[in-house]
C-alpha cells in the first residue's frame, strides 16, 4: 500500500468523470463520479473521503435534488459542512458517532441558510476499525457485501419505492422500473430532515463496502452490483458497474433500466 491519506477528498467533478484510489483506515477505498452522459450542466453529485484520526474514516456520497435550483450547490455546501464539522470534532476528541449526528444537522441548516430552494441527499459510511455504520438521509444508498455475496448491511432509500421493498411489497428489480422510483421523501435542505442510523457491522476481511448515488442504483440491479464488487480488484469493480450503467443509461430497451443522471460511488475494502 501507499502512504496512508490523512487529509480530506473531495470529488465534484464538473464536467469528465473523476476518480481517486487512497489508503485509508487500514484499508483502499477508491472514489469515483461522472455526469450524466447528456447534459451540459454541473454534475450536482460530491463525494468525498473523510480521515477521522489514524485509524478510522468517513465516507460521503451527497446528490444534489434534480430539479430544484442550485443542486450542485446544496450537495457541495453539505459535504464540505460536514467536513469542517468533523475537523472540528476530531480536534476535541468527540465520539464519531456523535460527530457524523452533529455534522449532518450542521450541513442541513447551512444549506436551508442558502435559502434557493436547493437541497441534497446524504449517506454516510464510518468505518472505525473494523465496524461500520450508516447514517442516511435520501436515495444515495450503501451495502456491504461479503467475499461469497453475502448483504450484511444495505440501507433503505428514502422513497416509496425503497420503503415498498423494505416491506416486502415490492421486489427490488421490479423498484427500478416503477412510475414513483423518482421521488424522495428526505433531504438535507429541509426543515423536518431525519437521519436513519444504522446498526454497526463487524467487517470480515475482503468485506466489500459500497456507496452510491441514484445514478448507479437506478441503472444496476443490486445482485448485479454484488457479482461485480464482491471480489477482484476495486479498480476493476469500479469500471464494470461504471461501464453498464452508462450502456444502460445510453441505449434503453430490453426490459433493463435506464435512468440517465449523474453517477457517484465510493467502494471500500480491508485486507486479509
Amino acid at each position: 500500500m501507499s502512504e496512508a491519506v490523512t487529509e480530506m477528498i473531495l470529488l465534484e467533478g464538473a464536467s469528465g468523470p473523476d476518480c481517486v484510489a487512497a489508503d485509508v483506515a487500514g484499508g483502499q477505498a477508491i472514489a469515483y463520479t461522472c455526469r450524466d452522459p447528456y447534459k451540459e450542466t454541473d454534475n450536482e453529485d460530491t463525494v468525498a473521503i473523510l480521515p477521522y484520526g489514524p485509524g478510522a474514516v468517513v465516507l460521503v456520497v451527497a446528490d444534489g435534488a434534480g430539479g430544484l435550483p442550485a443542486g450542485k450547490r446544496a450537495s457541495l455546501t453539505a459535504v464540505n459542512t460536514l467536513a469542517a464539522s468533523l475537523q472540528g470534532a476530531m480536534e476535541k476528541t468527540t465520539l464519531l458517532r456523535t460527530a457524523i449526528l452533529n455534522g449532518v444537522e450542521t450541513a442541513n441548516n447551512s444549506v436551508l441558510e442558502l435559502a434557493n430552494g436547493s437541497a441534497t441527499t446524504m449517506t454516510v459510511i464510518t468505518l472505525e476499525g473494523r465496524l461500520v455504520r450508516s447514517y442516511q438521509v435520501g436515495d444515495s444508498e450503501a451495502i456491504v457485501i461479503g467475499q461469497r455475496g453475502l448483504v450484511k448491511l444495505q440501507t433503505t432509500a428514502h422513497s416509496p419505492t425503497g420503503f415498498a421493498v423494505e416491506a416486502g411489497f415490492l421486489s427490488q428489480r421490479d423498484a427500478l422500473h416503477h412510475e414513483e422510483r423518482h421521488l424522495v421523501s428526505n433531504f438535507i435542505g429541509t426543515a423536518d430532515m431525519c437521519i436513519d442510523v444504522g446498526a454497526a457491522v463487524e467487517l470480515d476481511s475482503r468485506d466489500t463496502v459500497l456507496l452510491a448515488s441514484d445514478g448507479l442504483m437506478d441503472n444496476v440491479h443490486v445482485d448485479e452490483i454484488i457479482e461485480f464488487v464482491r471480489k477482484g480488484p476495486l479498480a476493476d469493480a469500479v469500471s464494470k458497474v461504471v461501464a453498464l450503467a452508462e450502456q444502460r443509461m445510453r441505449n434503453a430497451g430490453d426490459g433493463e433500466p435506464s435512468k440517465p443522471d449523474d453517477l457517484s460511488l465510493i467502494l471500500f475494502r480491508k485486507p486479509d
